[in-house]
């Protein structure tokens, strides 16, 4: 009877368990069954409310086989479970999913790598699988541990341990593609599994050998035979789909573990594996976003700003990439608003321009600015390190490692800078000049009492130099636009200061600025040209803007550049730059009145080297001599006047012969013999004024100005730099003769014959005068700056008010009826008039 019994209760079995069972054989050896695996699945879709069931009772049985080691009937259950999961797709699959998940966690769990391998696998099929209903509870945060444990799998055996790593990277790959396009679970994103996921596969992105193959961005990830199999092909792959499905509101929390990795793993020195990195990045986001990759980077860099030189530069050449790639067009480039510092990337070609915000690019180079500070402030340091007791070799090696910083930053200021829309790199470059250090004046930027002269020479040739790679390329309608009142004079006060280095610095600013026609590497060389149209000058007809600008700014121009012709340490680059200038004025904006007033620059720098009043070097005197006859020669063969090229051929000709040293090819040379004086007599060696206003009279010039001597005007810049000139000089007179002024007074004094017999008499007030300008003359020599320049600001400061009073008498409003008071302190109050007492004119009366 209880035999019985049992044999009854078989049958009584649930049809499902019975269906499950069925399709598990006697030796796991022979496999899943296939016809009773056909039947299970048939009953599964006919019947879905019984898919919990089934799932729940293949789990239950998977669990018992992986504690009893029957890892055969672990893998039969598995792959039962992946065909219901593939064949099934109604709403009822989702208890079912519980159940596969819950028996993927326990062969995840495993020590065995064999499951693990087996658990993974059947995840990536779950996870290629679209539902059709969002899963509202169902969460990953087991896998992306479980996951990210198996990338970094420390397995003793090397196949097995790139099994592993190759199954937790799969494994990562499927929750990436299972959660990033489910709104649901957005907590993917959450920094929490960001931390674990982009370290996982940045992990095995280190083994990779070929790092350049890994940023090109037309280079497949996974290519070749072991591309299913190579961890580092596979983690690359991952990390360019997570990126690209990135959107606005999570890159940061996608590029900030990269940053951490590369910190913790010591990535940024060699830096390569890192700007490996971030050209993935750059060439895998979403165009609108690349601007939060820059303020990361910028941001971080902001946080090691005490760390390591080469850290440092390392970090900075990353941001280099970055803004590299950006520019070149594949993500964008900076377009921004003038009226506000919003900026925006846009492309060149296919972007739109309203695609995505950017960082202000202001704020970018107000960091790179403040780091490149920062750099001369470690290479420099303070006087007690200097003077310390450590070795020479450590010192100089500290300073080459901050001169690899600081070619970094002007080099992303620079390309930075050189990719941005014209009209906005003239804010930059203003921005830039701004940041320069001007001896005289405030600097709110960059304080230079602490960094000594050396310090303050470095930063300016740096921020020069920056400027230099800004302006490249840089093509200007307008000079005016271009060229800014408060870029240009901070800019010609650098010109003034006794730096060669730096006076080229400015020169080639402006030729990046003037020379619109790239006409530049034409004129390289200062030489006589015998034939100027072969050079096939590009240039066209100067604008009426062009023209104003130069009626302006062209005393200025001329100023600087017949101050820079006189300085004793010129070398022959400063001569090259000096006939590239006015090359370049004559090219792009000399018209007939500019042509004249340069052919008088031209003969007063042949005075001055004739003269020398300055005490100038015979070398100096001789390399103007040369720089005049070079630019001559240029200037009469681009007007086209026939007369003037003849003459200026005749005296270049007599040079050749007997002053060979008054030439460019011969004074430039090494070792050029000088002369011991310059014979004004021999005036057939020198450009005559009257010759050449003969050649220019007729229509178009008007050459009886080339009789008036060129005479620098005298500009407020100068003050702003610690040299002495003619300002002074002037300065001293204009104090003369106001201090000499009779007062009102004395103007009404009675006339007497002792008054006319002193009038006449006047060798004593002479004597007096010269007295008098040789002390106001030694006290501006030999009084402080402060003392000078708070001098003179009492002067203009009465000035103003003298002005101020003016204006206010001659704008100030007639009084009318309704009694126009003014409550301004000091103001006089207009009372009320009654219209019978004011007085109109005879017109509006009738």
């Amino acid at each position: 009877m209880p035999a019985g019994v049992c044999g009854c209760c078989g049958p009584l079995r649930p049809r499902y368990k019975r269906l499950v069972d069925n399709i598990f054989p006697e030796d796991p050896k022979d496999g899943l069954s296939k016809s009773d695996m056909e039947k299970l699945t048939f009953y599964a879709v006919s019947a879905p409310e019984k898919l919990d069931r089934i799932g729940a009772y293949l789990a239950e049985k998977l669990s018992r086989d992986v504690v009893r080691h029957r890892y055969g009937n672990v893998v039969i259950a598995m792959e039962a479970l992946d065909q219901l999961l593939m064949a099934c797709h109604s709403q009822s699959i989702k208890p079912f999913v519980e159940s596969f998940l819950h028996m993927v966690a326990k062969l995840l769990e495993s020590r065995e790598p064999d499951l693990q391998v087996l658990g993974t696998n059947s995840f990536v099929k779950f996870a290629n699988i679209e539902e059709d209903t969002p899963s509202y509870h169902r969460r990953y945060d087991f896998f992306v541990s479980q996951f990210s444990a198996m990338c970094h799998s420390t397995h003793e055996d090397q196949e097995t341990r790139t099994r592993i790593r190759v199954a937790g990277i799969k494994g990562l790959q499927g929750v990436v593609r299972k959660t990033v396009n489910d709104e649901l679970q957005a907590i993917i994103w959450e920094p929490q599994h960001m931390d674990k996921l982009i370290p996982s596969m940045l992990f095995n992105m280190q083994d990779s050998e070929d790092l350049d193959r890994a940023g090109h961005p037309n280079t497949p990830s996974g290519a070749g035979q072991d591309g299913e199999e190579n961890p580092s092909a596979l983690a690359e792959n991952c990390f360019r789909e997570l990126l690209g499905r990135a959107a606005y509101g999570n890159m940061n929390n996608a590029v900030r573990p990269v940053l951490v990795h590369l910190d913790n793993h010591h990535l940024w020195d060699p830096n390569e594996f890192a700007v490996s990195c971030f050209r993935i990045i750059m060439y895998s986001i979403q165009a609108q976003h690349s601007h939060h990759v820059i303020q990361q980077v910028l941001n971080h860099l902001d946080t090691n700003n005490k760390n390591t030189p080469r850290v440092r530069a390392g970090i900075v050449q990353v941001l280099l990439e970055t803004v590299a790639i950006a520019a070149k067009g594949s993500v964008g480039m900076i377009q921004g608003s003038k009226r506000s510092d919003v900026f925006t990337f846009e492309s060149e070609c296919t972007i739109p321009p309203n695609l995505w915000l950017g960082p202000t690019v202001l704020e970018v180079f107000n960091t790179l600015l403040k780091h490149l500070r920062m750099s001369v402030d470690f290479e420099l340091g303070d006087s007690s390190r200097r003077n310390s007791a450590s070795s020479v070799s450590s010192v100089r090696g500290k300073e080459s490692e901050e001169r690899i910083v600081q070619n970094a930053i002007i080099q992303t200021i620079g390309f930075f800078g050189g990719n941005l829309p014209d009209y906005q790199r003239a804010e930059v470059m203003m921005f830039i000049m701004g940041k320069v250090p001007v001896y005289g004046t405030p600097c709110h930027a960059l304080d230079t009492v602490k960094i000594g002269h050396q310090g303050t020479k470095r930063i300016q040739t740096m921020l020069l130099s920056s400027l230099i790679m800004v302006t490249s390329g840089f093509k200007s309608k307008s000079m005016a636009a271009a060229l800014p009142p408060p870029f240009l004079d901070p800019l010609f006060s650098i010109s003034l200061m006794e730096d060669s280095e730096l006076r080229q610095l400015v020169f080639e600013i402006l030729h990046n600025i003037l020379d619109r026609h790239d006409n530049r590497a034409k004129l390289r060389g200062i030489r006589i040209i015998p034939n100027v149209s072969a050079l096939k000058i590009k240039r066209e007809k100067i604008s009426k803007q062009d023209v104003a600008f130069m009626k302006k700014h062209g005393q200025q121009l001329y100023r600087h550049i017949y101050l820079g012709c006189k300085e004793e340490d010129n070398v022959h680059k400063n001569f090259e730059l000096l006939f590239t200038t006015l090359a370049i004025l004559t090219i792009e904006l000399a018209n007939e009145e500019v042509v004249i007033d340069l052919i008088r620059l031209a003969i007063a720098l042949q005075e001055m080297a004739l003269n020398n009043e300055e005490n100038l070097p015979m070398f100096i005197r001789c390399g103007i001599m040369a720089l005049v006859a070079a630019y001559l020669n240029f200037l009469s063969q681009m007007i086209a006047n026939p007369p003037f090229c003849q003459h200026v051929s005749k005296v270049i000709e007599l040079r050749n012969m007997d002053a060979p040293y008054l030439l460019p090819e011969h004074i430039f040379r090494d070792k050029c013999p000088l002369p011991e004086s310059l014979d004004k007599e021999d005036s057939q060696l020198y450009f005559q004024t009257a010759d050449m206003a003969e050649c220019l009279a007729g229509p178009g010039y008007n050459a009886e100005r080339l009789s008036i001597p060129y005479v620098p005007q005298v500009t407020g810049e100068e003050r702003l730099s610690r040299r002495p000139s003619f300002v002074d000089t002037v300065s001293l007179q204009v104090d003369i003769i106001s201090n000499s002024l009779p007062e009102k007074s004395q103007l009404a004094e009675e006339i007497t014959f002792e008054t006319l017999k002193k009038a006449i008499d006047t060798t004593g007030l002479e004597e007096q005068e010269r007295a008098k300008r040789r002390q106001v003359m030694e006290k501006f020599q030999k009084a402080p700056f402060e003392e000078i320049a708070a001098h003179c600001e009492s002067k203009a400061n009465m000035l103003h008010d003298r002005l101020a009073q003016i204006f206010e008498l001659t704008i100030r409003p007639p009084p009318s009826p309704s009694g126009v008071v003014s409550i301004s302190a000091g103001h006089t109050q207009h009372q009320s008039v009654p219209v019978y007492e004011m007085k109109f004119p005879d017109l509006c009366v009738y």
